[in-house]
Parts: structure tokens; sequence; C-alpha cells
């Protein structure tokens, strides 16, 4: 005889709106919940099984014997087994073994929507609750203005397991020393947000987390869910917004995981050419089934409640859009329209971003998403699939190709840096410089750059000085802002030790100097998604690769003169046209001392000659450094 006592969280309400897609909040359904019933502690399951002929709660609590406790199925075809199992409490191990009508096939599965996993290898699910109390009311009350998109938006990109570790003691740091020294670090270094790579649980460390399997709990390597919350407190005390990578494009089939779950496709389209991902061996959301919408809007709102998220940072849209993504003629099959957008996958994320701006307005959605697909970041009011930003993947390649070139070779190339300003306001664009371009072959971004070592650091610090004032906001990954030697390798610390040689200290100060410079000179934030925030100088010197430019803000006065001199030979006396007539303040120099430049082309206070240039009535002329760029204001 069952053990389990009949009970349920589910209204008919929430019953209809799982079975429309619209219930946004199956977290507080669904899982395990700690809960009390005529006296008697315990914890309330339920999952959704619609193949299943029987479901039993296994774990350390009944020797994992799948006679024990049996859940009851609900009696209205949605296809959820719930009840109460007395005396089950936090701590507790669990997994869900289901019987199913399809061919007897029997599954042992993780619960979706645990919130605590076992620490990997071990797969079982953990019986959690916790009552942090967040430290964090001004942060929130405050951070529409941190993430607004006329805001300054330099990102840090993470991953926790190898930023730094604990070496002499061969582990991770922790969630709670992360607090303290991640913390610190990103606050030094004048960041305005960081972003984690997945940090919910992943069964296989070299997916660097993006296969997920536990989309409810943050992973168990770091620690406890109430430590990474104390985390993301810890950031939010010290002004720093914090973004997650999301991953609903794909899952993967380990065993105890969402595929196959009850013996049926109940989370992966069932047509593989929908359903199957060939590049990553992985398995593709039904995003046209409505239980399997609520469960992905659910989750993404999940950690914008439970954790404080201040964004979400989407994988790979892209490979979600297009039936054709890297399939070849006959692996697909086009949509009623005889088209190769995924219609179904384009109504989800649409969705999806509704949801997140209704309840959350003040964060941002961001699309890691590398066509032309139109509109990404534009309302879905107006057509668009409504994302607050996305990544300028196009800008990425350009310039590192740019920058990987002798500088002999650069006057015919010119336009690699310049074009991305024939697009730049086409989208709300972030200029990426992430994991993905220092791994498998890629190199480190310094050891892409040409010439010699001061040559190499003064390409990269160039590189950085261009991308911290062209259009956009930002995103570096760990270990790029000091000049990181090595490849990435998600199994080691960085090489912090780097740091004791100038070169590296230098392009650590030059990348935390970028970054208050970005966020306090108003021009380079105010209009940075707008064409009215960009004017060209000159683009056209492709002879002497040199590139000059003003970003605008809302007041003339915040107007910023940028000048980059792409070529090791420094250009005195080089004249450049001007607005207006007055007098210029150099206000930043990328060849600085301070960052192991040469410090030898600086730019006193300059007046203006009535004398035309580039089209215009007024000029002057500059010193510019090697390599360098070098910025201007009106006194």
């Amino acid at each position: 005889m069952s053990k389990v006592i009949a009970h349920s969280l589910f209204s008919e309400f929430d019953i209809n709106l799982f079975k429309t897609g619209k219930h946004y909040k199956l977290y507080e359904k669904f899982g395990s919940h700690i809960t009390t019933i005529d006296g008697i502690e315990g914890t309330y399951f339920a999952v959704w099984a619609p193949s299943a002929k029987e479901v039993s709660v296994v774990g350390d609590f009944n020797y994992w014997n799948d006679q024990e406790h049996q859940l009851n199925v609900r009696w209205d075809a949605s296809g959820i087994w719930e009840g109460f199992i007395p005396y089950v409490g936090k701590g507790n191990l669990y997994k869900y073994k289901i019987f199913s009508n399809n061919n007897g096939v029997i599954t042992e599965k993780a619960d979706p929507y645990a919130r605590r996993n076992e620490h990997p290898p071990k797969t079982a699910s953990v019986v959690w609750e916790d009552n942090y109390s967040w430290k964090d009311k001004k942060w929130m009350n405050d951070r529409k203005k941190h993430n607004a998109l006329d805001a300054p938006y330099a990102v840090y990109e993470v991953h926790l397991g190898s930023w730094k570790q604990k070496v002499a003691e061969n582990r991770f740091m922790s969630y709670t020393e992360l607090a303290d020294e991640l913390v610190n670090y990103v606050a030094d270094m004048n960041f305005t947000h960081v972003e984690f790579m997945p940090v919910m649980e992943f069964p296989y460390d070299p997916s660097w987390g993006y296969q997920l399997t536990g989309y409810f709990a943050p992973t168990s390597r770091f620690g406890y869910p109430d430590e990474f919350k104390f985390l993301v407190d810890k950031f939010h005390e010290k002004g720093i917004g914090v973004l997650l990578d999301w991953v609903p494009s794909h899952f993967p089939s380990d065993a105890h995981g969402l595929g196959n779950f009850d013996g049926s496709c109940v989370y992966e389209h069932p047509d593989p050419r929908k359903g199957y991902h060939q590049d990553w061996k992985s398995l593709i959301f039904n995003y046209g089934r409505a239980e399997v919408k609520s469960f992905l809007i659910s989750n993404a709102l999940f950690w914008l409640d439970q954790y404080h998220a201040d964004g979400l940072r989407v994988d790979a849209v892209a490979s979600m859009l297009f039936l054709d993504y890297s399939r070849e003629d006959g692996e697909w099959e086009a949509n009623e329209f005889g088209g190769r957008e995924n219609l179904e996958a384009i109504s989800f994320l649409k969705e999806m971003n509704e949801a997140v701006y209704k309840f959350y307005p003040d964060v941002q959605t961001i699309a890691e998403e590398s066509t032309s697909f139109p509109q990404v970041s534009s309302p879905v009011f107006s057509g668009g699939l409504g994302f607050g930003m996305k990544w300028m993947m196009g800008w990425m390649h350009d310039t590192l190709d740019y920058f990987a070139k002798e500088p002999i070779y650069r006057k015919h190339h010119q336009n690699d840096l310049t074009f991305s300003l024939n697009y730049a306001f086409t989208e709300n664009f972030m200029l990426p410089l992430s994991h993905d371009e220092v791994v498998y072959g890629k190199k480190s971004i310094l050891d892409k750059m040409p010439g010699d070592e001061w040559q190499r650091f003064a390409n990269l610090r160039l590189l950085y000085s261009f991308m911290f004032t062209h259009p956009g906001t930002k995103l570096l990954f760990q270990g790029s802002e000091f000049g990181q030697i090595s490849e990435w390798d998600f199994q080691k610390s960085l090489d912090w030790f780097v740091l004791e040689y100038d070169v590296h200290k230098g392009a650590q100060n030059l990348v935390r100097d970028l970054n208050k410079f970005y966020t306090t000179e108003k021009a380079l934030h105010q209009k940075q998604f707008s064409p009215d925030g960009f004017e060209w100088i000159d683009h056209g010197d492709h002879e002497n690769s040199v590139m000059s430019y003003i970003r605008k803000g809302k007041n003339k006065k915040d107007d910023v003169i940028i000048v980059l001199n792409l070529t090791p030979q420094p250009r005195e006396k080089y004249r450049i046209g001007l607005p207006k007539k007055g007098n210029l303040e150099e206000i930043f120099n990328s060849d600085n001392s301070k960052y192991n430049g040469t410090a030898n082309y600086n730019n006193n206070t300059i007046t203006s000659e009535k004398k035309e240039w580039n089209t215009r009535p007024n000029s002057v002329e500059l010193q510019l450094p090697p390599l360098g760029m070098v910025a201007f204001k009106y006194k």
C-alpha cells in the first residue's frame, strides 16, 4: 500500500495555464516542497510524466525502493503525478522512477525542478529550501538606471571554475570565497556587470555548463544555493549587476536528464530534424509544446525571482531560429510557409522576452545571435524578438581579423574596422570578446596580436581602446584584461602570476581605466545605440592607417573626439578637422606610461586653427603615439 498522502499544490487555474503554455511560475508547484500536513512534516512531490503508467519517488529515505512511495496521477489528464511523503525533508536524496506506457520502458530521472542536486558525477536530486535574507534592497530599487540602454554596460565574463583556483588544495573556489575575491576584483576593475557562464547544474565539466541537467539548481561544485545567493548579494552591495548565461537551445541526453523522460519525447521534439543537434550531440526542446514553453519561461523567471539576477544572456539563439542550422539539404523540413525559420522557436523567444520584461522591466535579455535575422533587439510589439541587446559578432570577427594583421598590411584592410559602423545601429549591439574567441586553437587575445612583445601589448591596448570607444556595450572574458598568455583552459586557473610583469600590469591598468572612461564620459554610453551618438571625422586615411571620430552625448559639451593610430609609426603634427573652433584637452592616451606605453607623444591643451580639413572649417595638429588611441574634449 502506498505511503504517499494525496495532496496537491495545483489549482484548476494552474492546470489550465500549464496546458496552454502560460504558467510562468511552475517552480512554485512542481518539484519537491517541504511542508506540513495535519501536523506531520514532510515533502510534497510533483512531476510531469504524461506517458507514465506509474511513478515512484525513490531515495535514501526508502532504500531506493520503487514500491514504497508511488505518486498519484491527477484526474484531469494533465500528466502530473503528485503526493506528500511524510518525514522526508531537507537534505534527502531522491529521483523519480518512471514506468512508461511505451513498450515497458523504465527511466530513473532527477527532478527537473530540483532546487539542489548532488555534486557530479553523482546525479540525485536533493530536497532543499533556504531562507536566505537578501540585503540588496537598495540595488534592486535602483537597478533600473544601471541596466538602462543609455547607461554604461561593461561586462566581465567569468567561468567560476577557472577564474582562480585554490591550487595548493587542488580545488575550486567556493561561492563564499568568490564573494570576497571575485567581487572585489570586478569592482576594482570598474566593470559595471559580471556574467557567469552557466551556473545551473551540469554533469560534464568540458561542456563548461552549456549542457544542463539541473535547470533550477545552481551547481553544487561551488557550494549551496544560499551561498550562490550570497555571491549575487555581494556583487549588488558593490553596485555590480549579475548576468547569467541561460541555455534554452538544447540539452544533453544523459540518463538522469530530461531526454526520453517518461519513455517518450516529453521535452524534446520527437522529429530528429527538429529535436536533435548534430553539432553538440544534444536534444532540442519542443518549442511548440505548451507545457515545455511553460517550463522554459518559468525557468527564466526563476533566476530573476529567486536569485535576483539582473539579466540573462541567451545562448545559441541562431541555432533556435533556423530549421536548417548546421544541416545539409534533406536534413531539415521547411516551415508551413516554405521558409527556413523555426516559427515555434521564434514564437517562444518572443513570449519569453515579453514575460521577462513584463515581470522584471529593469533587467536585460541579451541574445548570442550571429546571423542577420532582423529586429532581434526590437520590442515584440514592433515585430522584433524582444531582446534588450544582441552580440555584435560581425564586429568581433572583423576587428580580430584586422588586429591579427601585421601593421604594414593594414592600409589595405581599414574597411574591416569601419564596416561595422554601416550597421552598428540596426540592433542594440554588445561588443563581445568572449570565451569562444580564446579556445580550440584560436589562441588568447594577446597571442593573436602581431609583432614583438612591445607591439603585441600596444596592439592589445589599441584593440581595447577601439572597443571601448566604439558604439555599443562591452564584454570581456576573464584573463583578457591582463593579457593572459595561454589559451583558456577550463580545468586551470588563470595565469595570475603574469601580473608580476609590467607589460601585463599595464594592460590591466588600461582596462581598469577604460572601464572608468566609458562609465564617466557620458558621450560613450548615452547614445550608444543611436546613430546620433556617432560621427566620423575621417575613416578614409588608409595610407596612414589612422581613423578619427566623435562620440556624442545628450549635451554637446560632453562630446569626445577619438583618434586611432593603427601602425607602430608615430604621427607627429597629424591634422584632423574639427566640428567647431576652440581648445582641445587630451583626456585619454593608451600610450601612457601607466599602461607601459612610451609616454612620448602627449598633447597638452591645443587651440584649433581656422584651416579647412576633412570638409570642416577648423582643424588641429595632434601628436599620435604608435599603435595608440588618444581622446579629447573641448575645454
